[in-house]
């Protein structure tokens, strides 16, 4: 995969963006023998340089222009890198590459929509940065909101790449009680960790209907693509790139890696993995993500490689107000506690949790008497206290000023996978931030030494996998400070 080469302009800089491969393509272990690596990396007046090979890791280039990028995309994010960036920012972008390298020795995948549903959120992030705009976005960018998805794929798909080979790495280190009393033991008073104000949030949500004459809008789309396609007019990859509105394949003709069944949404996997013939389209296919209609590329053991077209229908603003109306009727109900599902009087009334299992459109809550969850990523395990910062923002910004037990209004959101949908929230808890206590907090504390524990197993396996990696860089950085020992050979 290559990054394209965009020119971005800012107000005090130009920066000019070239290609790199995101994934290693062959063995790290290995010398390049490629002439032109070698020599791009000789020696060159620095202020001559638009653009110039600075390191090479395994049979990986790292470009003068990735630094700056990954330089000016921090700046902006407000992410700062230890020590000095000229150094702390190259070698970032070469122990990525090693974990990218490890995680295609050990196959690891990604599923496209965990891409997708990742990019979606950060979209949707900045849309509310912009005023919930999306057109002030594009305007604020330069770009379309179709260019920002294709932009931000690789970096999504290797970030997702990185994180889970590390969590794969550390899966096996653990830690006892008696480490965590011995971290914690002698520590200073002042440098107990402080845990923040952390909440549990019970929600209900309903999604806006969407009307027939939208359905069919789209589905007869798709069918007069599948008759263009059959009668030779066009390509389906022309197809696709044109009005897929799948950012992770659009662009290239909306085509797929090799996946296996078990990658793939249940409906769209039904359907692909009984295509035979690659000169025919299939059924249009209605998944959680939208309407597809799919062409097989090939079949390769119990995996298959396919090309699809997927459409949204759009939701009417007039549709989210009837939702929201009712939902706002809801809540004034479950805040009177006489809220019932029957008009008869002398029914019980029910609780904002029994209520969500009754009619919350979102089946990961609505089992769970509406609680919301997620999975912490340190430990692996199911958890329904949330920090401010984890909460979907929308949630977010309706919890801040509530009391326990506070019902909200009613109000829109985007959900996970990317779907507009209303909401009304309860909070069902809140633990004021304080300092951490082996009694009350000792799962915070153990999440520390564990977080401790991984960070070194991490930085050993770092180490390591220097060593066994063929590293050539500008003598410019050879006496540079760095986080890893063994860089300069």
């Amino acid at each position: 995969m290559k990054k394209e080469i965009k020119i971005v302009c800012g107000l005090i800089a130009l920066l000019i963006v070239v290609s790199m491969s995101a994934r290693p393509r062959n063995r790290q272990s290995a010398k390049p023998q490629t002439d032109s690596i070698k020599a791009n990396t000789s020696q060159m007046p620095e202020n001559s340089v638009i653009d110039e090979v600075i390191w090479v890791v395994g049979d990986e280039p790292i470009m003068k222009s990735d630094v700056e990028m990954t330089r000016l995309q921090s700046e902006a994010e407000g992410v700062k890198f230890k020590g000095n960036p000229d150094y702390s920012i190259p070698e970032h972008i070469a122990v990525q590459k090693l974990f990218l390298h490890q995680a295609e020795l050990d196959s690891v995948e990604i599923p496209e929509a965990q891409v997708t549903a990742s990019i979606e959120r950060q979209i949707n992030r900045w849309i509310e940065m912009a005023g919930g705009s999306a057109e002030r976005l594009e305007a604020y960018r330069g770009q379309t909101i179709s260019q920002m998805r294709s932009q931000l794929r690789d970096d999504f798909r290797n970030n997702l790449l990185v994180q889970n080979m590390q969590e794969k790495l550390v899966q096996d280190v653990k830690v006892t009680p008696s480490d965590v009393r011995a971290y914690f033991k002698d520590l200073p008073a002042d440098s107990i960790p402080f845990v923040p104000t952390e909440v549990e949030v019970e929600i209900i949500t309903r999604k806006p209907k969407i009307l027939p004459e939208e359905i069919n809008r789209v589905k007869n789309e798709l069918r007069n693509f599948t008759n263009r396609v059959t009668s030779g007019e066009t390509s389906f990859a022309t197809l696709a790139r044109l009005y897929s509105e799948d950012p992770g394949s659009a662009r290239q003709g909306g085509e797929m890696d090799y996946m296996g069944r078990g990658m793939l949404d249940p409906d769209f996997a039904n359907v692909a993995f009984n295509l035979t013939d690659p000169k025919k389209i299939s059924k249009i296919v209605e998944t959680e993500f939208g309407y597809h209609i799919i062409q097989l590329i090939d079949k390769r053991g119990d995996k298959i490689k396919v090309r699809h077209i997927l459409l949204k229908p759009k939701v009417s603003d007039e549709e989210v107000q009837k939702v929201l109306v009712r939902l706002d009727s809801v809540a004034t109900e479950l805040r009177a506690d006489t809220f019932r599902l029957s008009s008869d009087q002398h029914a019980p009334s029910l609780s904002f949790g029994e209520a969500a299992t009754y009619i919350s459109d979102d089946k990961d809550t609505r089992n769970n008497r509406g609680l919301m969850s997620f999975v912490d990523m340190q430990t692996g395990n199911l958890s329904s206290r949330f920090q401010m910062k984890d909460l979907p923002t929308e949630v977010a910004r309706q919890i801040e000023g509530m009391k326990v037990g506070d019902v909200s209004p009613a109000f829109r959101m985007i959900d996970k996978r990317g779907k507009t949908v209303c909401a009304i929230v309860r909070l069902r808890n809140r633990v004021e931030g304080h300092r951490a206590t082996i009694t009350e907090d000792y799962q915070v504390m153990k999440n520390i030494v564990l977080a401790k524990e991984r960070q070194k197993f991490i930085h050993n396996w770092v180490v390591n996998k220097i060593k066994q990696t063929y590293v050539r860089m500008k003598d410019r950085y050879k006496n540079g400070e760095y986080e890893y020992e063994g860089w300069v050979k």
